[in-house]
């Protein structure tokens, strides 16, 4: 029986804007990302690069453009964050370790944070019994490692453990692992329908 479940971040519980983050970045001049700046997205995610170094990558595309406008357009991905599912994640933390497991950047965390207000990201973060940000973790799904790094050091059971997500090679390594997974599709399915859609017990 599943006693523990690591929860992916974005577009599981808060909603991502990813057309509204590219469209701003196109009226700065920027016509989408580029095999760099892919490849500095990473880096900054492992916490490799300075959030300086990162915003320096993209002033070489559009130089004539701010840091604090490239924040801004960086940020516009970052969506509402519903109640409903805050509430949902509460009730599961009644009856489950729960974790948090996200490849994300301090830029991305500090606009959420800010966002939402210290009310509600701390009710969120509450919920957990760790958070993991790949930024801190120096590793990023779908390292194997990452995982590994989590069920080593909190004793987890892959076999008694749920991993939630919506990119399936992150919910494919996980399942190599021997975790349990669902690859929830978004804008089809909702975290909060978990019963339904893994009949776990309440």
């Amino acid at each position: 029986m599943i006693n523990t479940i690591i929860f992916d971040f974005g577009d599981i519980f808060i909603n991502l804007e990813k057309e509204a983050s590219l469209e701003a970045f196109i009226k700065l001049g920027l016509n989408g990302p580029n095999d760099e700046l892919i490849a500095q997205n990473d880096l900054f995610e492992k916490g490799k690069i300075t959030e300086l170094e990162f915003l320096e990558t993209f002033q070489k595309y559009i130089p004539k453009v701010s840091f604090e406008e490239i924040r801004v357009a960086w940020n516009s991905i970052i969506g509402e964050f519903p109640l409903y599912r805050l509430e949902f994640l509460q009730m599961l933390s009644q009856r489950y370790r729960l974790f948090l497991l996200t490849n994300t950047d301090e830029i991305h965390i500090s606009k959420f944070e800010h966002k939402v207000g210290i009310s509600f990201y701390t009710d969120f973060y509450n919920c957990f019994e760790k958070v993991f940000y790949s930024y801190e973790m120096h590793l990023r799904k779908p390292d194997p490692a990452i995982f590994n790094t989590i069920i080593n050091k909190y004793d987890l059971s892959p076999k008694r453990t749920l991993f939630v997500d919506d990119k399936k090679e992150n919910t494919d390594t996980a399942a190599s692992l021997g975790l349990h997974v669902w690859n929830l599709q978004v804008g089809v399915e909702d975290v909060v329908d978990l019963f339904d859609q893994k009949q776990l017990p309440l």
